[in-house]
């Protein structure tokens, strides 16, 4: 099977990483675990869980799979208690995403976990670089959720030059075995996926959310420009970036008249809390990538991660015997 130096690093067998999916739905241990006893690195997202909670998730995941998996926490919001809890589970993968890692390397080096980074510039890669971390993953503009404004195609060989020689994942715009192969062809040693994980017979996200993500176009994902009125901001050492959802009318109109947002941010911002509590946030802001057009089926997460490697060799494959056919049209010409 297709592996890297990412692979040995991370303890997996194929170059892939489950992006967590995390926020008031929560994804379900199910699909961490069968992301990771197929080969390739489960997440568990800690956002908006209490302590206990996550501890009893990491329990339920063991209880599920004996492969390496990964702890995440995120900027937006950081709990200092919750990652006190993440480190006293020993998580043999931590990943953090929207802000500095700062002196968290230290701890998680400490725990024997290794650090795995998201950053949206070149400037926040080179930062994680010399703060220690240990994978960096590259997030494009077409990620889901909060995401920054360069490109994959633009700015994962940035950061791989940047990094050198930290391996680095690819995250955003990457829904199949074509996505892999170009991000391995940008210098990068894997790949980060989220939206093609939500769409998973696992996830445990609603299944009204799985069918828009099937149904929509790729334009249908569009970043919620209002979210400053609607979401607290990052605590200290996060990232300001802007989500990306599917569209929903809360999302239109929200876009359509940021000063009607903001005047009614007090009452918007209750509307999106209750919606976390019931569990319609979906129905509201349905972070989604930009991939979302390349999906189109609800598979288990097993065969999407066979699915992935499958196509990403036939890509490599392919390509390579375009090279070996073009040197051979030349040969008689450079012969004679």
């Amino acid at each position: 099977m297709l592996r890297t130096r990412v692979c040995g690093v991370l303890g997996i067998e194929v170059p892939i990483v489950q992006g967590p999916l995390g926020g008031p739905w929560q994804q379900s241990m199910r699909l961490a675990a069968a992301v990771s006893d197929a080969g390739a690195l489960g997440s568990v997202p800690t956002t908006l869980r209490t302590p206990a909670q996550v501890r009893d998730d990491v329990r339920r995941l063991r209880d599920l799979t004996d492969r390496p998996f990964a702890l995440n926490m995120t900027r937006r919001p950081f709990d200092p208690e919750v990652f006190d809890a993440v480190i006293a589970e020993s998580p043999p993968v931590f990943s953090l995403a929207l802000g500095e890692p700062d002196d968290l390397v230290t701890r998680v080096h400490d725990a024997g976990a290794i650090f795995l980074q998201q950053v949206t510039t070149v400037e926040q890669a080179v930062r994680a670089a010399e703060a220690g971390v240990d994978v960096i993953s590259a997030q494009g503009t077409e990620a889901g959720g909060f995401c920054g404004d360069v490109s994959t195609m633009a700015l994962v060989p940035q950061v791989v030059d940047a990094v050198r020689p930290l391996p680095v994942l690819a995250s955003g715009g990457v829904a199949d075995g074509r996505g892999i192969a170009a991000a391995l062809a940008l210098g990068a040693q894997g790949v980060n996926i989220g939206t093609r994980f939500l769409a998973s017979a696992e996830c445990g996200v609603s299944d009204d959310w799985k069918a828009a993500i099937v149904s929509a176009a790729s334009q249908d994902a569009v970043k919620v420009a209002f979210v400053e009125h609607i979401l607290p901001p990052p605590t200290e050492g996060g990232y300001m970036t802007v989500p990306r959802s599917l569209r929903t009318r809360f999302v239109e109109e929200g876009n359509a008249d940021p000063e009607a947002a903001a005047d009614r941010a007090e009452a918007l911002r209750s509307e999106v809390m209750t919606s976390m509590r019931d569990g319609t946030a979906h129905e509201l802001i349905p972070l989604t990538g930009q991939t979302a057009g390349l999906v189109h089926d609800i598979a288990p997460a097993a065969e999407l991660v066979h699915r992935l490697i499958t196509e990403a060799e036939a890509t490599l494959r392919a390509l390579a015997d375009l090279a070996s056919a073009k040197n051979g049209a030349e040969e008689p010409g450079r012969n004679g």
